[in-house]
């Protein structure tokens, strides 16, 4: 039976385990956190239908029933050996795998590294995924004093030179907007503002959950990046930034500042890759495809395939399609190498 390892026990990891092993493959698939699920884990309700995280991770754990699988593991070293690699992981297991594949996701942009928004500086400033964390579990003190204006700044890490980030992280638009309906629902009478460089409302369903937030929420929307970020005496976050619609600069004062932080490829995951010389990160950071139309789960190297963020920003079903399509692919590349 066909050794496969599989880095990284995201929603693509995941989905990808559990195609394989149902393709009849043994699958080793090795989790650096200490439970699976990613970045989902830490979610509270899904775009644009408000469908629960916890849910769909439930759902997607289950369907890997006979998969082996590492916790709190990492790879420590891989290497080549002919047409296998050989992954040993932290924990003393080795494996001599037939294919690698790479499942490691995203890291958050760090918003502290944006020092003109205050995160990590005054405490009502948090990200999104604080905000997230708040929704499924109550538990974050900088949220639940009931706070009357709120404010959310998209691109945060994303669209910007001066962070060396160039690219759009595909998802913040939609997740400030769902996060904006659902502070509204904790906190009816608070005010709440989004600004935004230009609204990225791509998926289905997506627009309407935009219309939603206007029409149902009363979220406004200001188009202009926020400029500056500062505290006064009551301890209230003084925003600064410029409507650009109008071409009116404006003031406001929140008692909350939401940073939709973006996405950057792994850095855990960036690492093992290079001990193999997978191809070199792309000017965006996030790993090279063999080509950008019709090689999306190969990397440079014959065995090592790729799924979900790690290639760069994805939605979850963007990511479980490609779990599925790294899935079909390292089963051609293997039926295919008997043959040969």
């Amino acid at each position: 039976m066909k050794n496969i390892v599989v880095i990284g026990g995201g929603p693509s990891g995941l989905e990808a385990s559990a195609n394989l092993h149902k393709m009849g493959y043994n699958v080793i698939l090795v989790e650096k956190s200490p439970a699976l699920g990613g970045h989902l884990a830490k979610w509270d309700r899904l775009f644009p239908q408000g469908i629960p995280a916890k849910d769909v991770l439930e759902g997607m754990i289950s369907n890997i029933n006979g998969v082996k699988y590492f916790l709190n593991a990492n790879v420590q070293s891989i290497n080549a050996l002919g047409k296998s690699y050989n992954v040993i992981l932290d924990n003393g297991i080795t494996v001599l795998a037939d294919a690698v594949l790479f499942a490691t996701g995203f890291d958050l942009f760090k918003a502290e590294k944006k020092e003109e928004y205050g995160y990590g500086i005054y405490e009502r400033v948090i990200t999104n995924a604080d905000l997230e964390n708040w929704f499924r579990t109550k538990e974050d003190s900088r949220v639940a004093n009931n706070p009357k204006r709120i404010g959310f700044v998209h691109c945060v890490g994303s669209r910007d030179e001066k962070a060396g980030n160039r690219y759009c992280s595909k998802v913040c638009c939609a997740t400030a907007v769902k996060q904006a309906c659902e502070i509204k629902q904790e906190f009816p009478d608070a005010e709440v503002f989004c600004f935004y460089m230009d609204l990225r409302m791509f998926g289905r369903g997506y627009e309407d959950l935009y219309l939603s937030a206007q029409k149902e929420y009363g979220v406004r929307f200001i188009r202009g990046r926020v400029s500056e970020v500062a505290e006064n005496i009551n301890k209230e976050l003084v925003v600064k930034a410029e409507d650009t619609l109008s071409g009116k600069p404006i003031k406001v004062t929140l008692d909350l500042l939401v940073l939709m932080a973006g996405m950057q490829n792994c850095s855990a995951g960036a690492k093992v890759a290079g001990q193999i010389g997978v191809a070199g990160m792309e000017t965006d950071g996030f790993f090279e495809t063999k080509d950008t139309i019709y090689s999306l789960q190969q990397s440079n190297k014959p065995g090592v395939f790729f799924a979900g963020a790690c290639t760069g920003p994805k939605t979850l079903p963007d990511s479980l399609h490609e779990a599925r399509a790294a899935a079909l692919a390292i089963h051609n590349y293997l039926q295919e190498g008997e043959k040969r």
